[in-house]
């Protein structure tokens, strides 16, 4: 991201992030339940184990997180942040994060989520909403400014 464009954009803020967290819910179930109720059949609600099977896990876990590591790498977003105008950087540079970088911060919902949510919380409160996952992958998610926000800053050295 270059210089210039530092006072054009601010950090994507916490309940930006939580409403376009829901679009991406929403995209999930849409692919998601037709392709489990193809494998399972009604019985998929039926279930109470954790994973219904070879299928469930491909479906529910693995098929997810490509999609959105994919898309992090092609367009450093996912649908959801694409809705609202972000886009996840690096940190540091306010370049695009590579690939390993993406994969920490996948994994890293995980481990912001696991603490009652308190890594994903951790957004409202952070000077530069950053989630624990962000922390971690050493990227921040940036949109453009609207107005009244504290100014995206990348530090160049180091």
């Amino acid at each position: 991201m270059l210089q210039q464009q530092e006072s054009e954009i601010e950090y994507a803020g916490f309940w930006s992030r939580v409403g376009a967290t829901l679009i991406d819910t929403i995209i999930l179930m849409i692919v998601s339940i037709p392709l489990l109720l193809a494998f399972y059949g009604t019985s998929y609600w039926e279930n109470t184990s954790f994973v219904a099977g070879p299928a469930g896990f491909l479906i529910s876990y693995v098929l997810p997180a490509v999609a959105v590591i994919l898309l992090w790498i092609k367009f450093s977003a996912t649908q959801r942040k694409m809705a609202i105008g972000a886009t996840v950087v690096d940190a540091r540079t306010g370049g695009k994060p590579g690939t390993s970088q993406f994969l920490i911060r996948y994994l890293g919902y995980f481990v912001s989520t696991i603490p009652l949510f308190l890594g994903l919380i951790w957004v409202g409160i952070d000077p530069r909403k950053q989630g624990w996952h962000d922390k971690m992958a050493g990227t921040v998610v940036v949109k453009r400014k609207a107005g009244g926000a504290v100014p995206v800053r990348f530090d160049q050295a180091g």
